[in-house]
């Protein structure tokens, strides 16, 4: 009873601990409604150019003595005049399309008893809804895609121009004409819509990588770490934002910070990292060994050698007089992976590192004057510069 009771229990935990062990993204980007008219005149490009290459079926049949055959149908004009993109929870995305127009132009074949026409017609479909609804998820690799898409078109009108020696004839098929091609053409709008969604759509997200070199030390890895979040005013990517040394790209750095967040809607688009997202950035440099700098000579600022020398002046003094005039030489090595703390107050970054200042005499070995170990904290300043994120640092002192 006991055991019973205990494995009722885990079941009822289960989800929990899922949820309690899911890493907590690097980076988070919100999308706005605002942001949506951006998107929504893509939207329309795209769906304009499907449209425009639909393909009709061909149309023939007969009434009586009349044979017709309806061929070569060609989308020769849209009007979308009422678009609305939204979001639409647990759908992700909402597209409507409302009384829209599209214009026909096909071929047209007519025999009746002996007598034989051809020639074209003009059609206009009228009232035109399409109502389309995308799920996005991640896929294995943690790409955006789209995973399913449902579409429902209609049609409210259609007419029908028609010109020629038979044109009385065909007035009089237009309404079996018309209703044909209304139905063929309202047939066809979904299947190209979503062959363009779930293959041209989902082909071209299959080209963005989810990870990539920064310079010649490290990369970053920019993976979606579970499907979009979706409210009724926002669309919330989670993104695992880990920087990699690129000797090490298999390596994973634990996250252990707070998971960033954005409550603010006003804007189009919002972008907030986590600690980690700096973390992961000095840890993968400090491994690449990069964390360094020497000064030497006249690189050394005025200031801060004659500080130096005035220090050292009397380990200097009983130095050979050979090498009391030597330039100084600076070497600042970190010594473990700088740490980013993120407040209400503001950002700053601790640093360890060991500081070595040494004379290096023409022609002969060093002469190490001191060696030190130092931890500072720096003020830390995150701004975008044109498309890429900048981080300034300023000791304050």
């Amino acid at each position: 009873m006991a055991a019973g009771s205990l494995l009722l229990l885990l079941l009822l935990l289960l989800p929990c601990l899922a949820t309690a062990s899911r890493s907590p993204p690097g980076c988070r980007i919100r999308i706005t409604s605002k942001g949506l008219d951006l998107v929504k005149q893509e939207g329309l490009r795209f769906v304009e150019q499907e449209l425009e290459n639909i393909t009709v079926s061909d149309l023939h049949g007969q009434e009586g003595q009349f044979h017709y055959n309806i061929s070569q149908v060609k989308v020769v004009d849209l009007q979308l005049p009422f678009s609305d993109l939204r979001f639409q929870p647990r759908q992700h995305l909402a597209f409507d399309i409302n009384n829209a127009s599209i214009s026909l132009r096909f071929r047209r074949q007519l025999l009746y008893w002996f007598f034989y026409d051809i020639g074209s017609i003009n059609a206009s479909a009228d009232g035109v809804h399409i109502h389309t609804v995308l799920r996005l998820a991640k896929d294995e690799v943690g790409r955006l895609k789209i995973s399913n898409i449902t579409c429902n078109a209609s049609i409210a009108r259609m007419h029908a121009g028609f010109s020629g020696t038979l044109r009385k004839v065909y007035e009089f098929l237009s309404t079996f004409i018309v209703t044909g091609m209304r139905f063929l053409v309202s047939q066809q709008i979904c299947p190209s819509l979503e062959h363009a969604s779930l293959v041209l759509l989902n082909s071209l997200l299959d080209t963005v990588p989810v990870r990539n070199y920064v310079d010649d030390h490290i990369g970053i890895d920019y993976s979606l770490l579970q499907d979009p979040s979706v409210s009724p005013d926002t669309l919330d990517l989670d993104f695992k934002g880990m920087f990699f040394y690129r000797a090490r790209e298999s390596q994973e750095l634990e996250n252990h910070a707070v998971e960033p967040v954005i409550k603010e809607t006003e804007r189009m688009v919002y972008v907030a990292f986590s600690e980690y997202f700096f973390d992961s950035a000095m840890h993968a440099y400090f491994q690449a060994g990069v964390l360094a700098i020497e000064l030497e000579g006249e690189k050394v600022p005025k200031d801060l050698e004659v500080l130096l020398r005035a220090t050292f002046f009397g380990t200097i003094f009983m130095l050979n007089p050979a090498v009391v005039d030597a330039p100084l030489r600076l070497v600042l090595q970190v010594s473990a992976p700088p740490r980013c703390v993120i407040k209400p107050s503001g950002t700053s970054v601790s640093v360890s590192a060991f500081l070595n200042i040494s004379l290096v005499p023409a022609g002969r070995p060093a002469v190490q004057l001191s060696s030190m170990a130092m931890e500072t904290k720096l003020s830390a300043k995150v701004f975008l510069q044109g498309k890429a994120l900048r981080v300034q640092l300023d000791l304050r002192r």
